[in-house]
This record gives structure tokens, sequence and C-alpha cells, in this order.
């Protein structure tokens, strides 16, 4: 004990031994088993890429020896085993391991039944050109670099990585305590969905596999459903079942089962020898031969059969009994920043794209400062080539460079890397010529710095060189999906059970929803008493009519902006007079918020408009696709003002008229062009100028050649052509359309409609009658209108619905060809009705005529200023 320095520190074995394996942990979890999220590369990886391409063994070079590279990154980067950093080596460069080669083996790097590859010694290998996109601006400060082992080198903390190679080429590895298994992926695809996702950050995971259909195995295969694929991509654990692709051929009266492709991963000799065992074992009979006929033109499995056997028992069997079908367990977990965590699919794709993000300002800035060095110089050197014969005589005047640099300096106000270039200028630089190429080659410059410059200052011109990268390495190696994906039985989509049929959605005031079939309520002749539509409960009537289809979508906008998303053949079907079921139970609305359109779309399309109308005259057009991703909880449509609510949402297309109607009888018509597309959370601007104690109540799109109905609350109506409604310039106060009375009550709806269209109309009962426009005369402007419903007592109308040639869906949009497309929004709308008609049939129907009055139109006034508009 005396020889012994220091002293003896007593430690307790339980809590070191804890220390040392959690240290012991996290060093195999960060440093050797797990991908980092950002290039997908695990450090064994990316230090051999690392170090090929220090050695030039790029993919324009020739071969070198496997033994120098593994030797390289050992003494350099890697101080673990030569077999580990082998064996990685290899898997870079086997095809039927990696979708992706990595790296350009020559020789024997093993093969898919088991056969291991030749000694290091024998085998040559060099980078393959899709792995120089991963290094590709390592060496402009894109990424850090690390001391390594040692401290005497520097090696990249991760790799540029210019396409999500952990998607694209997976990663397998167990740690401690966790594994990791993430299955190679079609680089189309990945890259498809990736510019999806930065096009539109709010993409689902549904959404991204529209362009991400699934794993794409290097051994091809069929994966067998995708319910694995899309539990693997929303939790980022998942089972995906692969089978081989095996084809049935008969010759000479037998049959024989040939498989051209296996599951992934899947030993063909052992698999071979596994079928063997089971003939052996009499597990599966009908087998008289087996072979394996595979070459270099690909893989062929020959199983014959007996001539009594049934080729597609057998070929069960052996899916049953072998890995002719296996399971692909995924679990997507990765190294971010430094921690491992489980990620979805969208994760990985928001973690990568951030991390070009910062790849891209940070080449920027390194491109942006050599290129304002350098025009710092030939600033410079226009400087002195500008006074060559002063520049030259005070080289001569003086005795030495240091007394020269200092003269230039400070005559010509230059720093002193500027005067020590013209010091070094060569003579050839005075002439014309040379003179030409360093002016052409700064005003290059300039425009470079300019582009720079643009980039760190717009993200969004950032995101747009990533996608532009993107698809170049998309168009460079991109190939054909080689594994197929089949629909089993457990990826039945619901909607394929419900039977496409043409729907009557009603909801009421109070939320009650139902869903009934449009052939229940038959035409009828203006003036009916109607049927009964439905049981309301007291002080309850409905709000809402929607004629649809059951595999259309319908948009829920509330009075708050929000809008939700349900299928129509999610809401509940019920009887004629039933109650329906309540909405609340459907979409997670507020108790204080109703919903105030009602919108029914087959499809979301790529282009096109929601035009929205607020009950205090604003409007604003938000383009289509920004509502195809809506959460469960919704999203929010429009800001609104304080007191106003969201009225009426239609589609449009860029060109339509739209026109307003208010409560107390008044209309403006204008083109949407007056409107620019705004964002989904913009307040918009001014539609029409609200005279005092009026709301707007209605807005429809105008078709040239159709009528406007208006309907008021006590059941009369008329029909105008749009013609008389002369474009206006929104913002006006627009024209008088009706004459409300006491008798007529106020608007209560409007609506455009065709000739052959048809009308439901329903009271705040719950009755209702489904008339024909033809059947409404048409009359002009300065007409009040004839009964087309009879009201009791405490009755008024409070709904129309309009329904296109006779029984098919109404499109609430201005392009003809877009399909399923109707709002059914009931809200309270108003029309004048046609004197002539009145006249024509008052013995018949005994209706009630109302006297034709003069009318004074009032000219809009065209004063949108400026400062009525009102986006965020």
């Amino acid at each position: 004990m005396n020889n012994n320095e220091g002293k003896v520190i007593p430690v307790d074995i339980k809590n070191e031994m804890k220390k040392c394996y959690i240290d012991y942990a996290m060093s195999v979890i960060v440093g050797r088993a797990l991908p980092d999220v950002r290039d997908g590369l695990k450090p064994v990886h990316r230090r051999i890429l690392f170090s090929m391409q220090e050695l030039g063994i790029t993919p324009d070079k020739g071969y070198r020896k496997c033994a120098r590279i593994v030797g390289d990154v050992l003494g350099k980067y890697h101080p673990h085993g030569d077999s580990s950093v082998y064996d990685a080596l290899v898997r870079m460069a086997q095809d039927f391991s990696i979708r992706y080669l990595l790296v350009d083996g020559h020789g024997n790097f093993g093969s898919v039944d088991g056969d291991g590859a030749a000694a290091m010694r024998y085998t040559e290998a060099k980078l393959n050109k899709i792995a120089v996109e991963m290094l590709r601006d390592i060496n402009k400060d894109t990424v850090d670099f690390v001391p390594n082992f040692d401290g005497e080198e520097e090696e990249p903390s991760v790799l540029p990585s210019r396409y999500p190679n952990l998607l694209v080429n997976g990663s397998s590895g167990i740690a401690v305590g966790m594994a990791t298994n993430i299955p190679p992926h079609n680089l189309g695809e990945i890259i498809d969905g990736t510019i999806e996702l930065i096009d539109n950050p709010e993409a689902t995971v549904l959404d991204l596999m529209k362009n991400i259909k699934g794993p794409d195995f290097p051994t091809a295969g069929i994966i067998m459903g995708t319910s694995g694929i899309r539990e693997a991509y929303e939790t980022g654990r998942g089972i995906i079942k692969v089978r081989a692709k095996a084809e049935i051929e008969e010759e000479n009266g037998r049959h024989k089962i040939i498989v051209n492709e296996i599951p992934y991963q899947v030993n063909k000799a052992k698999l071979i020898e596994n079928i063997a065992d089971l003939v052996k074992d009499k597990k599966i009979n009908g087998i008289s031969d087996l072979r394996d006929e595979s070459d270099r033109d690909g893989m062929r499995i020959v199983i014959e059969l007996k001539r009594d056997a049934n080729p597609n028992v057998v070929l069960n069997l052996l899916y049953k009994h072998t890995k002719m079908q296996d399971s692909f367990g995924v679990i997507m977990i990765a190294l971010v920043d430094n921690e491992p965590q489980v990620l979805n699919l969208k994760q990985v794709l928001v973690h990568y794209i951030d991390f070009q993000k910062q790849v891209i300002t940070r080449r920027t800035l390194f491109e942006l400062n050599k290129a304002e060095e350098r025009a710092h110089i030939l600033d410079g050197l226009r400087i002195a080539l500008d006074n060559i014969d002063e520049v030259i005589n005070i080289l001569r005047n003086s005795k030495t460079t240091e007394i020269a640099k200092n003269t230039l300096m400070e005559r010509f106000q230059l720093s002193d890397k500027q005067s020590q270039a013209i010091l070094d200028m060569r003579l050839r630089r005075l002439t014309g010529l040379e003179r030409e190429k360093i002016e052409e080659e700064y005003n290059e410059l300039m425009k470079v710095i300019e582009r720079l410059k643009e980039i760190l200052a717009s993200e969004e011109i950032l995101l747009g060189v990533i996608k532009d990268e993107l698809m170049e390495i998309k168009r460079k190696y991109s190939d054909e999906r080689r594994t197929s994906i089949e629909k089993s039985l457990e990826d039945i989509d619901i909607e394929d059970l419900i039977q496409e049929q043409e729907v009557v959605i009603t909801l009421t005031n109070s939320g009650y929803i139902k869903r009934i079939s449009a052939d229940t309520y038959s035409s009828q002749r203006r003036g009916g008493k109607g049927i009964q539509a439905m049981t309301t409960k007291e002080d309850d009537f409905v709000d809402h009519v929607i004629v649809t289809s059951t595999h259309s979508d319908l948009l829920f906008f509330t009075n708050r902006g929000r809008v939700y998303k349900i299928r129509s053949y999610e809401v509940p079907d019920a009887g004629r007079t039933a109650k329906g079921t309540n909405l609340v139970n459907m979409i997670p609305i507020d108790q204080d918020e109703r919903i105030e359109a009602v919108l029914s779309i087959k499809d979301i399309q790529k282009k096109g408009y929601l035009f929205m109308g607020t009950k205090l005259g604003i409007v604003k057009k938000t383009p289509l696709k920004q509502f195809a991703n809506i959460r469960k909880n919704g999203l929010n449509a429009i800001t609104l003002k304080e007191g106003d609510e969201l009225l009426k949402v239609k589609v449009t297309y860029g060109d339509a008229d739209i026109i307003i109607v208010t409560r107390d009888g008044y209309a403006i018509k204008f083109n949407e062009q007056d409107i620019r597309p705004m964002g989904r959370t913009a307040a918009g601007v001014r539609a029409i100028r609200l005279r005092k104690g009026d709301i707007a109540m209605s807005m429809d799109i105008a078709v040239e050649g159709e009528d406007l109905v208006v309907v008021s609350q006590n059941g009369f109506g008329k029909r105008t052509s749009l013609t008389e409604y002369t474009r206006q310039y929104r913002g006006g106060k627009g024209l008088k359309t009706y004459k409300v009375t006491e008798k007529t009550g106020k608007l209560a709806a409007a609506r455009v409609c065709k000739i052959d269209d048809e009308l439901m109309l329903i009271n705040n009962k719950g009755v209702a009658i489904r008339i024909t426009v033809e059947g409404i005369s048409q009359t002009g402007r300065a007409t009040m209108g004839v009964t087309l419903m009879r009201s009791g007592a405490d009755e008024e109308i409070v709904a129309i619905a309009k329904i296109s040639n006779g029984d098919e869906i109404d499109q609430d949009i201005n392009i003809p060809q877009i399909a399923e497309s109707e709002d059914y929004d009931i809200d309270v709308e108003n029309e004048d009705g046609g004197i002539d008609e009145l006249l024509e049939r008052a013995e018949e129907d005994d209706d009630d005529i109302l006297d034709e009055e003069d009318f004074e139109d009032e000219d809009s006034e065209e004063d949108s200023e400026d400062d009525d508009n009102l986006e965020e």
C-alpha cells in the first residue's frame, strides 16, 4: 500500500455496473446499431462511404481492393473489428440486400442462397453513382465534422444525403433493449411523397400513401394487403405479409409451379431444402420433383406436381408451411438528435425536410461567401485596370512589395486581399480580351450573389430548390416498382360494400341529421301540400337539405367558420318521418356552434376554389386543395369579424359570376375575378355594402342562361332571368330584386336554377314539397310572385334544395363536367314571383294574387376601395 499513489475510493458495485451498462448501451445505440433519421446510415456505413470518397474511389475511377478500403476505415474512423466493416461494405454491394446499391462491387459478393462474399483481399469496389448524391456538397460546410476516435482526423457527423435514404434503402439493427427494421422503398415514390409534404405540410399519412404505396423490396415479391402497411406508416410498427411470386404452368397434362421471386431476406437454398423436407415428411403431398434453375438472368425454382395434384392446393400449402410467405416486422426506430425514437412515415419525411433546409441554407451561405470573396477580388482588379497607368507607376516607384501594397490600399481604398491580387496579376490580364473576361465574370457573380440571397431570404424559394434537386435525382435514378401489392380480405374498404345511390340528407336547426333515398319524394305540382319529410321535435325545423351520393364527402361549415368532413354513407339511414341522429355524435362541434353550410363533393379536385360568403357581406375564395386534409376535430375555413357568421360556400373555378341576395330584397352580381385567391384562414373582402338592419342571406353562382328563383317566408316565389341583373363591381349596394311586404314576409331562400330543375321546399314544421322550376313563370325583377307552397299559421319556409335534371345530383360549381359537387345549404333566401302566371291560373288554383308594383332600381355603388380589403 505504501507504493500506491493517491487514495482508494470505495465504490458500490451495483451502481458502478448500472452506470457502465448504461454507457455501453448508449454507445451501441448511438454509435453502432441505429441509423440516423437524416441520412439513414449507421456510423459504419457513413464512414465507409466518406472514406471511399477521400480515397478517390468514385464511379468514374477504377476499382480498389476492399482490403484497402477496410484498412483505411479501421485506421481512421471505425476502431472495431475488420469483419464489421467488410460485412457492411459487402451488404451495400448486394443487389438482393439493398434496393439502390451504394457500392459497386467487383468479384464475389455472396448470393441469395446464403453464400458469403470472398475474402476482402480478392474483392474490389468503388462508389456507385447514387452514393455520390449522399456525399454531394459535403465540402461546402453542409454538415458538421467531429473529431475521430483519436482526435487526429475529422469525420462527418451525418452525410448531406440528397434523397431520403432511410426510407429508400431501409435499415435493420439490434441495439440494447431495442431493434429497428425499416423496409426499403421505391425512390420515385418516396421523392413524390416528400414533394407532396413540402407542398402540403398538413398532409396526413393517408395522403402520403397516395404516392408511397408501400415497401419495394429488392427481391420483389408480393405484399398481401395494405392494412399492415398503413399500420406501420401511421404508428411506426406493423407486420407486412410478403409472398413469393409463383405461376402455375401445364405441360403434357401435368402441372408445375414456377417461383420467380421470393420474399425479402429469405435464403433461397434453405427455402428449397425446407420444401424438400416437407415433401419427405409427407406434410405436403403432390410434389414429384423440385429443382433450382436460377441463373444470371434471374431466379427460377421449378416445383413439378403429380398428375392428380391440385396445383392451387399445393401452392397454398407452400405459402402456409414455408418461407414462400413471410412476415416482415416493421419497427421504424431511428436516431433523432442522438435519441432513439419510433417514427411514423410523415415524421421521417418531416425530419428529412428540416435537415435539407439546413443543408441548403449552409451550402448557400458557403457559396455566397465564396462568391462575395471572389467578387471582392474582381472589384479590385477592375479598379486597377481602370487606373492601370497609375498602378504601374506606383509599382515602379515602390522599393518593396509591402510599400507598393500599402500605397495601392491608400490610393484606391482597397483591402489587403485586393491589393495582393493586383500585385499577383500577370501582364496578360492587361489585354482587352482578359479585361472583358474579368467584367463578364464579375457580372455573372453579381447574378449568382443575388440568387443566393433570394434563397436565404425566402423559405418558399428554399423549398423550391429542395424540390428541384429531388426531381433531378428522381429523373436520374428512379426505376419501376418491383414489389406488387395485392388486396387481402382484411383490406376491403367499407365503402366498397356500400351501394352508390342518390340520397337526400336532411339536417335540422337543432342538429338532427339523417339519410334517406331520394326516390322517397315524388314530384308534385306547385301549390301542393307536400308530404311529411321528417318528424321534428317542438321548435325545431329542417335547416339543410342535401341531395348527393352515398360515396361523396360531406363538408360541414359552421357559423364560426370551421369545417368538418364525414362520408355520406356514415350518416345513419332512417325512415321518411324519423327524427334522425344528433350531429354532435358524428363531428365535434361546440354546444353554441351550428352548421351554416353543407357541401357535398365526390372528390376533392386539384383545381378550383371554395368561395365563401358571410352574413355581413364579406366574401373570399380559397384553393380547394387546401381542404383536402381535414382533421377529425375540423379546420378553420375563414377568419370572421366580430358579430359576423359564415353564410354560404360554393365551388368555383376562377371565372364564375356570383350573385348575393339580402333578406330585405336586394341583390348584387359580380365576377369572382374581383377577388384574388386567399389563404385558408384569411378574412376576405367586402362583396356588398348592406343597408341598415339588412343581412345577406343567399349566395349562389350566376350561370348564364339560368334563372334566379326566390322564395319568401310565407311561400311566395318567382323566377327571373339572370340577364336582368347587370354585372357590377363588388362592394356596391346592389339592385332591388323583391318587394318585401307583410304578406310575403322577408326573403327566405334564393337559388339559381335551370328550367328542368326541381326544387324541394321545406317549412319549419318539417313538411316538404317537390316542384318543378318550369312550373314557376318567368317574370321580371319588378314582380312579386305566386304561391309556391301554402303556409298555415305559424308556418314559414325555412329551406329549399335544388335537384338538377329531375333526379340527378345538383352541381354547385361552374364547370359542368365535374360531377357530384352540390352545396344544399338551406339559408333563409327570398325571391319575387310571376304576375303573368298568377293571372293565368287564378281560377284554377285560387291563388292569392299580388299586385305588380313599380320598383326603382338602385345602382350599385362601385366603391370597393382598398380599405375594404379585410384579408389578414
